[in-house]
């Protein structure tokens, strides 16, 4: 099996509903998603999928539609005003979490016809999430990891 994998920086803002801490006010991150790709087979050039590829279906919607964007929830209070405002957003089903941000650009690559197998979202330096789908051998089927690193 062969695996390959782009890092793709961008910036966003995003608050939490229904939190109690921090990251329920508005605030921002300098993200990194991580995307995995695995292939069985290699094409004609000899690659599971070209890294321009990579950047041209995924990196450019990352930049057009989340990058230095207000990632909110739809029932977010504040969305209305901020909409009235014209602040560049993001309207989002779910809580703009880490994991829902990963899945977000997993399912993205994966509408893109990319064979990727998972999504890492590194939110800080010490804290990151990652989607990807299926189960593991002899486990429960797992969709979500949140892993944080010890700082």
């Amino acid at each position: 099996m062969y695996r390959i994998t782009r890092e793709i920086p961008f910036c966003y803002g995003h608050r939490l509903l229904n939190y109690k801490g921090k990251c329920a006010n508005l605030h921002g991150h300098n993200g990194l998603a991580v995307i995995t790709l695995e292939s069985a087979e290699l094409d004609e050039q000899g690659m599971v999928v070209d890294f321009t590829e990579i950047r041209t279906l995924v990196s450019s919607w990352i930049d057009q539609f989340i990058d230095h964007k207000l990632l909110l929830h739809k029932d977010d209070p504040a969305l209305a005003a901020l909409q009235k405002m014209n602040e560049p957003l993001f309207v989002m089903e779910v809580n703009p979490t880490a994991e829902n941000i990963a899945k977000l650009i997993f399912d993205q690559a994966k509408s893109k016809g990319l064979p990727v197998v998972e999504v890492t979202l590194w939110e800080t330096t010490n804290c990151f999430a990652t989607y990807r789908e299926g189960a593991r051998a002899n486990t429960e089927a797992h969709e979500l990891t949140l892993t944080a690193k010890n700082s």
